[in-house]
């Protein structure tokens, strides 16, 4: 029996006649005819048909400026559409692979690895305590489309799943596609780029939809799947937690002056009304469930013993339960707990004080049933809420605290010269000295509260620590309880943080410690000065106490994104993967548990790729179980848009974290031939000089300006946070997502494989050979995946649509630059079929033809961008055609930074 009543081919086919009949219906029949052409004479070009793409050139050298529009928010549409396609392509394929059990990744795959290995319960239970997976989103601003429209696609992909998965009537199948007729008419007519940058409350309420509406339902599934797939071959394993979900939306103050503490605080309050309105509407949904007869269905004592408990802080809400539902004790019970969770944070007494009393009742729910006769009902309903409350807490997801570093040291100076210390003038030493001794004394060195004459940075920063006490005593510590510091370089930097939250009493050691303070680790003087830094931290008497207080866990962020805009991809991959062993080796010895978090982006350049694959290709030493990184941007909607997709991701991370957690307990140091480091030594040297080499090249940051649309999307409202630190145009200043985006945009992707080959080719001068890079791919995961997510940026570029970007720059740069990236390209292109053995590129297919079927398409759209960024002056109606071709490709290439 076939599972689904469609195809890829048959959604994209009938969604892009659909976007045909509402560009004749609601434009002009003409303008259809231009759509029709362009897209006509793009793919007669990319079959070979025609020599050159002098026909698109032309439809848009005599094309007035309000068809322009048309073209653009019509191709623009149909990406929006294709991915749906493709999106629900991806959910066949995994529920067919499912019913077939070919699924690859899966957690029948984990259980049968863990087997095979020869894992008893002992080694499983003890591989699964150690198993904590924290996605973390961010709002970076990497998310093109309005949520309006996002809705609208929601809406659209519901449709296509009803007329993919179900048996409909001829009249049922004809209601549906009048519906979807409907959205895509409605998406036509809706505004496609946003007229004012989101505010960092937007992006939150982003953040949280998904965390509402997909995972906090799919988690449940997850460990439902799991706990069933583990005792079917081990018996007594019992699943802990595995999941936490953490976000950046609405905490994350590096370089975003909108986040205040008020965004903050209001984010939190939302967060936790939200997770608590999903328990109390599931409780609800539990009480039609647990209607069991108290006079023929008992209950245990311990039961009993909770709800006399209730019964003396409720007493009037008992009475009504008991003659609502008069002999049914779950009820009452259920009842009970929904007054509970109406009064958390509330100024009545006798709410839930945290999350682990909800878990509590829930549990001795659970207990009772499965002691008379109702285990099923137990698996069934309960234990998927008692999941989903130890996931999210009342917090949904827990917030981390993020800025520069040389705010807090402003901050730290401006608040210590009005007690007559001058700690801008104190070296290194004298700073770690200082703030050690502050820490450790009893009495506060200064009042955040009444710091005296200071600026306005430092007052910022004071009052966003006081206000970190204040929600901590208000949400719970875990609703917030961590603080990255950006750009740390020194161990004062980790110091100052952990000084400030000393003196708002978020910290009071050696007995507490409320914050987990997380250097992010991305300049190269940084990566290379781990073990200054953190040996120093480890050896701190104040610190070493901070640490006891946490349980001796230390979280370190490495920056992917800055490390590969400063490096190039391979040195910036090398050294985050030295660096992390080196980290490994530093924890290790001083008998400290290192989580790393891995501060990874969208794209392939920023640290993006699967997941999975990234998790087995970590060092063996760095895999301690416990593992953070970062969601960004499209990739969020991507992943956690679907909640059949959701779930895959989830399943495919648990099963990575569980083989490496294995593998790292067989091997717990990855041997690494002297050879291969050798040639990985060699090439990252050359690779990082050529990459240096051309962004410090006379003229390059011009030729970035004019070969980019950088001036459009640094304008594009995608977010709330400035494209730059200071607003000045240079590379090192720009900001990460921007430098990706406008290289993607021109298809000339240069951040994720630029200086590759020049690696390799100094490698092979040097004495080495292609076999061993062979071996080295065949043999060694971080290799191979560095490799894998190189082709996947080489394979999005396309130079002959690179080129019609180079012709807008001044011949000079273009003559200068684009020959030598076009060179670069084709020897990396070379080299990376001679190591993989592979003639195309890519390794997935479905990659493959996700891009045949879309590049006739995105090619209009480049086409259509470099003819109006050629413009000199612009009408404000084509500015926003040009901001909505920005839209189109970031559609269309499935990616922005």
């Amino acid at each position: 029996m076939s599972l689904h009543n469609r195809s890829v081919r048959q959604d994209v086919r009938e969604l892009g006649a659909l976007v045909g009949d509402v560009l004749s219906e609601q434009t002009s029949s003409d303008s259809f005819e231009t759509v029709e052409t362009l897209r006509q004479a793009s793919i007669a070009y990319r079959n070979g048909e025609t020599d050159s793409r002098k026909r698109l050139h032309s439809v848009f050298e005599r094309l007035p400026p309000e068809e322009e529009s048309v073209v653009a928010r019509a191709f623009a549409t149909y990406f929006e559409l294709i991915n749906l396609a493709e999106e629900r392509e991806r959910v066949r394929a995994v529920r067919e692979d499912s019913q077939q059990q070919t699924l690859t990744d899966s957690l029948d795959q984990t259980v049968k690895t863990l087997s095979e290995a020869g894992a008893d319960d002992e080694l499983v239970q003890s591989i699964l305590n150690d198993i904590l997976i924290e996605p973390t989103f961010t709002a970076h601003p990497t998310e093109a489309r309005r949520a309006t429209v996002k809705a609208k696609l929601r809406s659209i992909a519901g449709h296509l799943e009803t007329l993919d998965e179900r048996n409909l009537t001829d009249r049922e199948a004809e209601r549906v596609w009048k519906q979807i007729d409907a959205e895509v008419n409605s998406l036509w007519g809706t505004r496609q780029v946003r007229n004012r940058p989101p505010e960092p409350q937007d992006e939150a309420r982003n953040v949280q939809w998904y965390l509402e509406n997909t995972l906090f339902d799919v988690v449940g599934e997850v460990y439902s799947e799991f706990e069933s797939t583990v005792s079917a071959e081990y018996e007594d394993i019992e699943l802990p937690k595995l999941f936490e979900f953490r976000s950046w939306a609405g905490s994350d103050r590096d370089g975003n002056p909108y986040v205040t503490v008020d965004v903050t605080d209001d984010t939190l309050s939302r967060q936790r009304e939200i997770v608590i309105t999903r328990y109390r509407d599931t409780l609800k949904r539990l009480s039609a469930v647990l209607s069991q007869d108290g006079d023929r269905y008992p209950t245990t004592e311990a039961f009993k013993s909770s709800f006399r408990a209730d019964e003396e802080h409720f007493p009037r809400i008992v009475e009504e339960a008991t003659e609502r539902y008069p002999d049914e004790p779950y009820r009452q019970k259920l009842r009970l707990m929904r007054e509970r969770l109406d009064r958390v944070g509330d100024v009545r007494p006798n709410g839930y004080q945290d999350v682990s009393g909800l878990i509590e009742d829930l549990t001795v729910i659970n207990e009772s049933l499965k002691t008379y006769g109702g285990e099923d009902v137990a698996e069934a309903f309960v234990e998927p809420l008692r999941r989903q409350v130890n996931t999210f807490g009342f917090s949904l997801a827990s917030l981390d605290l993020r800025d520069h570093r040389k705010n807090h040291t402003k901050a730290i100076a401006d608040a210590l010269e009005t007690e007559g210390i001058d700690y801008q003038a104190m070296d290194e030493k004298e700073r770690t000295e200082l703030l050690t001794e502050a820490i450790l004394q009893d009495e506060p060195l200064i009042d955040p509260e009444d710091p005296g004459d200071i600026g306005d940075t430092a007052e910022r920063i004071l009052n966003r620590f006081v206000a970190l006490g204040e929600w901590q005593k208000e949400y719970g510590v875990e609703a917030i309880d961590t603080y990255c510091i950006s750009m740390t370089d020194e161990p004062s930097h980790v110091l100052e943080v952990l000084f400030l939250a000393d003196q708002v009493g978020v910290v009071s050691l050696p007995d507490h410690c409320g914050l987990d303070v997380v250097p992010l680790l991305e300049t190269e003087y940084a990566l290379n000065g781990a073990e200054r830094i953190m040996g120093t931290l480890f050896e701190n008497e104040a610190y070493a106490k901070a640490l006891d207080a946490r349980g001796y866990t230390q979280e370190i962020m490495l920056g992917y994104s800055d490390s590969n805009k400063e490096n190039g991809f391979l040195a910036a991959n090398w050294d985050l993967y030295k660096n992390q062993k080196r980290l490994a080796s530093i924890t290790d010895e001083h008998d400290v548990t290192m989580r790393l978090f891995h501060g990874r982006g969208g794209s392939i350049s920023r640290g993006g790729g699967p997941m999975n694959e990234a998790m087995i290709a970590l060092p063996n030493e760095t895999v301690t179980g416990q593992i953070k990184f970062t969601e960004q941007g499209e990739s969020i909607a991507e992943k956690y848009g679907s909640p059949r997709i959701a779930e895959r991701n989830l399943e495919q991370m648990l099963d990575a974290q569980v083989r490496a957690r294995q593998q790292a307990l067989e091997e717990p140091i990855e041997e690494v031939p002297t050879e291969w480091s050798d040639a990985m030594n060699t090439m990252a040297t050359a690779a990082r000089q050529a990459y240096r080499d051309l962004l410090n090249s006379k003229g390059f940051v011009r030729y970035f300006e004019q070969a980019t649309p950088i001036t459009v999307i640094e304008d594009l409202n995608l977010g709330s946070r400035p494209a730059s630190r200071s607003g000045e145009r240079t590379v090192e200043d720009l900001r990460a997502i921007p430098w990706v985006f406008s290289w993607t945009q021109s298809r000339c992707i240069i951040p994720g494989w630029y200086s590759i080959a020049a690696g390799i080719d100094a490698y092979i001068t040097d004495g080495g050979d292609i076999e061993t890079l062979q071996e080295m791919y065949g043999s060694w995961d971080f290799f191979r995946t560095t490799l894998d997510n190189a082709t996947q940026a080489v394979a999005r570029t396309e130079l002959e649509i690179a080129q019609e970007y180079a012709n807008l720059a001044d011949e000079e740069l273009r003559e200068k630059f684009f020959p030598e990236l076009t060179d670069e390209y084709e020897r990396t292109v070379e080299h990376l079929q001679t190591i993989t053995g592979r003639d195309e590129l890519l390794k997935r297919q479905w990659l493959q033809e996700s891009l045949d079927r879309r590049n006739p398409y995105v090619d209009p759209l480049n086409i259509l961008q470099t003819h109006l960024l050629d413009q000199t002056h612009r009408t404000e109606a084509e500015e926003r055609t040009l901001r909505l071709t920005v839209n189109g490709i970031a559609a269309g290439m499935k990616n922005t930074g």
